[in-house]
């Protein structure tokens, strides 16, 4: 026996030595309490919040009284577990309310007919952020049912939460689902370290968050510009370790839907990806001439949007899913892990929860929607790169398929016939090592220049867009087309007069007049006497226009 009573006091020992009192936390409110905030006299710890008599008709002996308040709810109506029965909180959060909304005095109990005075004029909760006041909007819902029904409607929820996350007798999500009044082993009296998000994916089960970048980067802040940490009580040293807090506040929230750190949309993302935490400065890429414009919205954007946006906007999370985002690489057409998991629309024009290729997330403005027209007079004009891109076009560049020209004498190895491009081969950011289109000082937000208007200068500089794939040389060798110097070079002809760069739809088009991606630019290209506006293709790297150009009419008789 005397064994036995040795070993249970050996193992509860450590036990012991782990944990720690309500008296050594800021929730001892008596004499003795470690915190600012503490009685004048009342020298009883648990009083401020139970009693063995006349205690409030609620477990555990409740000495207090309910709030009374009405809160200004979170919307869950942003949520796509939407709960249109969640009402006011009660259980155990009204129980922490009742001092952390700052309507009733710290010192006001039912066992004592007479309020506990506080020092420093204190009566309810200061003002700061611990209280949470009325106005709940911006905090973590509670008070509501999580069960299977609500996990299986939500889609991201696990079935039921992990341990330490705890519910209520009644199936319910309260404030002590998360924290332990009683200890303060970890910040903010948490059931347990959050390190990690350990805390948060209990009942959050994000699809391929445990692979994304923002759960397994060790990129710390550089200690330049504002704290990205700043909203974090105590942050640890990299965004791996705060995972969702890299973006999301529990408490206070200055974004109020879905708890975002930071009102404005993009300032959740920029203040890492401003060169101070990631590698590469998207910041300084969104002040450049030409972008996509996240600065010009906010409120617009929804995860639950349909794929094909209703209204113009553009937000960083348009393009990226920051719970799926990871480094993986991939080659043209398939998309990369930095738009892992975010909507579209495929070749076909039907909307798509998650994306296969790259083109597919630019479908979603540039296709059936344009939000965008082209910046040249074509004489056919068309302004949805879906159907520009068209496999069955009499010409396209090969971004979803394969392109049908066998005989491009300018490729750049490793180019060939047989390869495929990214939009963003053409579109994404100057002097960047982003690869995707956030800003750019040329036009259409082009990687390299590409000359449009005037009579420009041949250079490679003048056409680095074109010549990053298309050898200089070959061109002005007319390897292709033996009239290419002489239009190029000779008169100050940019390629943009004759080609339109993506495509040319096949049900405007056909595999005569419109080869090789012609589609002349009629603010420069005029129509014939006999009102001919057109290239004629006789095969093989020949053919004739029917055209009025550069003040000269061409004729078949000019056949090159």
């Amino acid at each position: 026996m005397k064994t036995y009573l040795w070993l249970v006091i050996i193992l509860f020992v450590p036990v012991m030595a782990n944990s720690q009192s309500v008296a050594n936390t800021v929730h001892n409110l008596s004499v003795s309490g470690p915190g600012t905030i503490k009685a004048t006299n009342e020298n009883e710890i648990c009083i401020f919040c139970h009693t063995s008599h006349n205690s409030n008709p609620q477990s555990p002996l409740w000495n207090r009284s309910d709030p009374g308040s009405y809160y200004t709810l979170y919307d869950n109506a942003v949520s796509s577990s939407f709960q249109a029965t969640a009402g006011q909180p009660d259980g155990s959060s009204a129980m922490c309310l009742s001092c952390h909304d700052g309507t009733i005095a710290l010192g006001k109990v039912l066992s004592r007919p007479e309020e506990i005075s506080f020092g420093g004029g204190i009566t309810t909760m200061p003002i700061n952020k611990h209280n949470l006041k009325t106005d709940l909007s911006d905090d973590h819902p509670i008070s509501f049912i999580y069960d299977p029904a609500l996990a299986g409607k939500d889609g991201q929820l696990r079935a039921m939460p992990a341990f330490p996350t705890k519910l209520d007798r009644n199936s319910k999500v309260q404030c002590t689902s998360c924290h332990n009044p009683h200890k303060n082993n970890f910040t903010n009296f948490l059931a347990s370290s959050n390190q990690s998000s350990a805390l948060c994916i209990t009942c959050h089960d994000r699809t391929n968050w445990q692979t994304s970048s923002h759960q397994t980067s060790t990129a710390t802040w550089n200690g330049t510009g504002k704290n990205p940490w700043l909203h974090i009580d105590e942050p640890y040293a990299n965004v791996s370790q705060n995972a969702c807090e890299n973006c999301h506040s529990t408490h206070n929230a200055k974004g109020k839907a879905r708890l975002m750190k930071s009102q404005q949309e993009e300032n959740n993302c920029l203040d890492c990806h401003n060169g101070n935490v990631a590698n590469t400065n998207l910041e300084a890429d969104f002040v450049k001439t030409y972008t996509h414009g996240v600065y010009n919205y906010n409120g617009l954007h929804d995860p639950n949007e349909a794929a094909i946006p209703s209204a113009k906007h553009v937000e960083c999370a348009d393009c990226h899913n920051s719970h799926s985002a990871n480094a993986t690489n991939a080659s043209a057409p398939y998309a990369n892990g930095f738009i892992s998991g975010v909507k579209g629309v495929d070749q076909n024009g039907i909307a798509i929860n998650k994306i296969q290729y790259e083109y597919e997330l630019c479908y979603r403005c540039h296709s059936v929607n344009a939000f965008t027209t082209s910046s040249t007079a074509r004489k056919i004009e068309q302004n949805n790169v879906r159907i520009e891109f068209n496999t069955s076009n009499p010409s396209f560049h090969p971004i979803a398929g394969v392109g049908n020209n066998n005989n491009v004498p300018s490729l750049i190895s490793p180019l060939t016939t047989s390869s495929m491009i990214y939009c963003t081969d053409c579109h994404a950011s100057n002097g960047t090592s982003a690869s995707g289109p956030h800003g750019s000082i040329y036009p259409q937000i082009l990687k390299y220049k590409y000359e449009t208007i005037g009579s420009p200068i041949e250079s490679y500089s003048s056409y680095e867009l074109c010549y990053s794939c298309h050898n200089r040389n070959s061109i002005l060798n007319n390897d292709s087309f033996k009239e290419h110097n002489k239009h190029i070079r000779g008169q100050n002809t940019s390629c943009n007069v004759c080609h339109d760069p993506h495509g040319i739809s096949n049900s405007q088009g056909n595999n005569i007049n419109n080869s090789n991606l012609i589609n002349f630019d009629t603010k420069i290209v005029s129509s014939d006497a006999t009102g001919n506006l057109k290239f004629v293709d006789t095969g093989n790297n020949n053919g004739y226009c029917l055209i009025k150009c550069h003040g000269k009419t061409h004729t078949q008789n000019m056949s090159y």
